[in-house]
């Protein structure tokens, strides 16, 4: 991994090996994967990754880990929808969705995973351990039994009852816990200082996790033909999400395979019950105070995101906006974007089309930008979160007689 240099704190610039490690022993700053880009642009061309694999490895050169061994479901290269009947309902012009329903535990934390769990083996690690939502639960119980690693994974107790059985069903260690993502993440803390032999994902692997989140921006850009978007919204749950998508664009510059990656607008979405990066944005505050979460949302319901501050810098630097929306304009998301292009999004789905609609009313986002929406996860994650307002268009008796009454009535759509 020559391309690889080290870790490099965040806030202070120290450099550290590449061992699992994710915080400064000077500063208490978060560390990131630093890279020989003149060594990486040597290694990589639009050639070398179009012959590579339709997965996250054909950018195996871009990302921190030996990938000859991937612990590989065949996450990515998910697709990238052009969303005209979307984007006339907006009132926008050329409006992409990059679809990671598709993803094979249905969402992108597939991508995210896929790295994490590669490192922890190249690593020597033989558990798998994250706190989770529910995407990240499914995910790592599903990669681990993949790697044949064991694995713990801990989630609150009140997770949607789909994501607790699509976790489950993979054979690890499922723990609910009584509390919120905020308290599972407490404890995760302290279990991976408990157990420094387990790779907890999102601790003491998580530099290297996270840059699995820099496939998002690598794809996107491939399939616009190697051009950038003008304009990205993307959920918040940490934030290092769309940190890490900024970070993309700009590895695409510095190696040379695009033009233009350091001026993408990104902007974030998050739900009102659990906004406070966007209350932070709004107030014009660099202060991004936790919150308890309350929302329909729970794979965003992060009260105190770990890098909801550099994600607030990224949002600001780069032009973009952070907003939040409703439990109602969620669901009212999910229905937008399924009935106009046919792709069913779990509620963090809807947490970006809603804002995404907000940002394109107030003229943040703009009818003559290029605009890529990403949607993360599948609806039938959080099925519930539509109630009953989805349904039959009509119930009728088996006979012709009563579907000719049905449609008289213009009841039927």
């Amino acid at each position: 991994m020559g391309h690889v240099q080290g870790l490099r704190c965040r806030e202070c610039s120290r450099s550290f090996p590449a061992a699992a490690l994710h915080v400064c022993d000077f500063c208490f700053g978060p560390l990131e994967v630093a890279y020989d880009y003149a060594a990486v642009a040597a290694s990589v061309s639009r050639e070398s990754i179009a012959a590579g694999p339709p997965t996250i490895w054909r950018y195996g050169a871009m990302l921190p880990v030996a990938h000859d061994d991937a612990v590989d479901l065949g996450a990515g290269f998910t697709p990238l929808v052009r969303a005209d009947r979307l984007a006339s309902a907006l009132g926008l012009g050329e409006l992409w969705v990059k679809d990671d329903t598709r993803n094979p535990t249905g969402s992108f934390k597939d991508r995210v995973v896929s790295v994490a769990l590669t490192k922890s083996r190249e690593l020597g690690f033989k558990v798998a351990a994250c706190a989770s939502t529910g995407n990240l639960a499914n995910s790592v119980a599903a990669h681990a039994a993949r790697a044949a690693m064991d694995s713990y994974v801990f989630v609150p107790a009140n997770l949607e009852r789909v994501k607790i059985q699509t976790t489950a069903v993979f054979g690890g260690n499922l723990i609910a816990v009584d509390g919120n993502y905020d308290d599972v993440n407490r404890l995760c803390a302290e279990l991976a200082s408990e157990h420094p032999d387990w790779a907890f994902v999102n601790v003491n692997v998580r530099p290297y996790y996270s840059e699995g989140s820099k496939t998002l921006a690598f794809e996107v850009a491939e399939q616009l033909g190697w051009e950038v978007p003008d304009h990205v919204v993307v959920p918040i749950a940490s934030g290092s999400q769309l940190t890490k998508i900024h970070k993309g664009f700009h590895e695409l510059t510095a190696v040379g395979l695009v033009e233009g990656g350091d001026s993408v607008r990104i902007s974030g979405a998050q739900a009102e019950g659990c906004s406070p990066v966007a209350t932070a944005f709004a107030e014009g505050s660099d202060i991004v105070r936790p919150v308890r979460p309350d929302t329909i949302a729970k794979s965003l319901a992060i009260g105190n995101p770990a890098d909801g501050w550099y994600a607030l810098q990224v949002a600001r630097s780069t032009g973009g906006a952070i907003g939040s929306v409703t439990d109602a304009e969620i669901v009212e998301g999910i229905r937008l974007l399924a009935r106009t292009e046919g792709i069913f999004a779990e509620t963090a789905g809807g947490v970006t089309i809603a804002t995404l609609a907000k940002l394109a009313a107030s003229g943040v986002v703009r009818s003559d930008e290029r605009v890529v929406a990403y949607v993360t996860g599948t609806g039938l994650k959080t099925v519930e979160a539509l109630g009953d307002d989805v349904g039959p268009s009509a119930v009728i008796p088996p006979t012709l007689e009563a579907f000719a009454a049905v449609v008289e009535k213009g009841t039927t759509r």
